[in-house]
């Protein structure tokens, strides 16, 4: 791996008479936080129907495909392999039929103890069809004695650790709980239907709100369970856990669209004033300012601001680059980089050039970067970071190398600037770019080993 590698989206719609359709949308525009398979279920007339495939949302579905899907409840996934195989079973939402009725579920997160909990349920006779570990939460339903889904799944709520954001569909209801840390983001919005009242909308990213229409209402809150009903107007807010915020940073660093606002503010913003704070603490003579993009473009635009020295696009990218691209050979692999990322040589030769970035994984690809601007003609480059050094993997949703895998973790800010060959390296200080921040606390494990509880080691 080179580089981090998105975590999962999730979308609830209720009430509304194109939930398949909307659900798909959101699913699309959420297509960036995975790419290996999608999937939706829809409850039709107290039946659950559920078609999911790998392959992209555009991939998976078409027109006649949606029209058996038809229903004013569904919930969709795009799913990254964070935990498990890459399998056809382990596309997302999962379905199970138990003593209550059917449920399917859709999960973006990391369940910590997952592999206790299947090792217990396996040893009592449970059979599982997937690799993942959202599977272990549907046994736990199917095994609580409690009369009523609802109570069924608060029990085993309290049986998981870790991060979740989760979405029940079972017949006339929908179910949505957030960890008590609130790790990943998840937020509510509505919509009118036909009938004149509200709709609602729960996605991992308010991008897809954008694209359907939907206004934003709020976050789901940490530790909250939010409960519909058809037979009911609204929805029902239980505190299922005292909220500990405890949010992943890495969502502002990388994983979420910039025109996204993520645990409340816009992740453009949040980007641009790293880019800010990297200037204030980085102060290099140069000519240009360029990104590598597209996720290094907020930051790029700050640090030009901030420091006075120009923005160029120095680096075009090519977005047609596909996954499935033969890497076997080493040469193959290098050239890929190139098949991705092309300098404009009349904008880079002969100048000092300052090239911002948003991570180093193993440094294979910022070296490879380094020597392309070297390629072209440029006098001096210097890579900066606007985040800090990622030193750990994550265990919370987040598909990272391990930590002998992570070259900041073995060497030092020299040791990589000569293997990256840069003319100088920087990264943003974890104060830097926690400052503007507010009070709200982040998970910040990638960066400095504190994990939020010893079962995450």
């Amino acid at each position: 791996m080179k580089h981090w590698n998105e975590e999962c989206a999730v979308v609830g719609v209720f009430g509304a008479q194109n939930a398949n359709v909307l659900a798909y949308y959101s699913l699309f525009a959420m297509q960036h936080r995975g790419q290996e398979a999608s999937g939706i279920s829809v409850d039709n007339n107290s039946k659950i129907l559920t078609h999911k495939a790998q392959g992209l949302v555009s991939e998976v579905f078409d027109e006649d495909l949606l029209q058996t899907l038809q229903s004013r409840n569904a919930i969709g996934h795009n799913r990254y392999a964070t935990a498990g195989k890459d399998s056809q079973c382990d596309a997302q939402p999962l379905f199970a039929k138990c003593a209550l009725g059917e449920i399917a579920v859709v999960h973006n997160g990391n369940l910590t103890n997952a592999t206790k909990l299947r090792e217990k349920l396996t040893q009592e006779g449970s059979i599982f069809q997937s690799f993942v570990d959202t599977e272990v939460i549907l046994h736990l339903i199917a095994k609580s004695k409690q009369e009523d889904f609802i109570d069924c799944i608060i029990e085993a709520l309290q049986q998981i650790q870790g991060a979740y954001c989760l979405i029940f569909l079972i017949a006339g209801k929908m179910i949505v709980a957030r960890d008590k840390y609130g790790f990943r983001p998840l937020s509510i919005a509505t919509i009118p239907n036909k009938e004149g009242k509200k709709a609602y909308v729960f996605a991992s990213e308010t991008c897809a709100f954008d694209l359907i229409g939907a206004e934003y209402v709020r976050d789901v809150k940490a530790g909250e369970m939010i409960i519909l009903q058809e037979s009911k107007e609204g929805f029902e807010s239980r505190e299922i856990f005292a909220p500990q915020s405890f949010k992943c940073i890495f969502e502002y660093v990388y994983f979420s669209r910039p025109d996204s606002f993520v645990f409340g503010k816009n992740v453009y913003q949040v980007r641009k004033e790293m880019g800010r704070a990297l200037a204030r603490e980085h102060k290099i003579d140069a000519d240009i300012v360029i990104p590598v993009p597209d996720s290094g473009l907020p930051a790029a635009l700050g640090y030009s601001q901030e420091s006075g020295i120009p923005f160029e696009m120095g680096i075009i990218r090519n977005h047609y680059v596909g996954r499935t691209f033969i890497e076997s050979a080493q040469e193959i692999r290098e050239l890929k980089v190139k098949l991705k990322l092309n300098p404009v040589k009349e904008v880079i030769e002969g100048k000092r050039v300052i090239v911002i970035d948003d991570s180093v994984v193993r440094g294979t690809t910022s070296k490879q970067i380094v020597q392309i601007l070297k390629n072209a003609g440029a006098k001096e480059v210097h890579l900066l970071i606007s985040a800090p050094p990622t030193i750990a993997p994550c265990f919370y949703g987040v598909d990272t190398p391990n930590r002998t895998e992570l070259i900041c973790a073995k060497h030092s800010l020299e040791e990589v600037r000569e293997f990256i060959q840069a003319d100088s390296l920087g990264f943003l200080s974890l104060e830097g770019m926690l400052k503007d921040l507010g009070e709200e606390q982040y998970c910040c494990a990638c960066f400095d080993s504190q994990y939020v509880n010893e079962e995450s080691h």
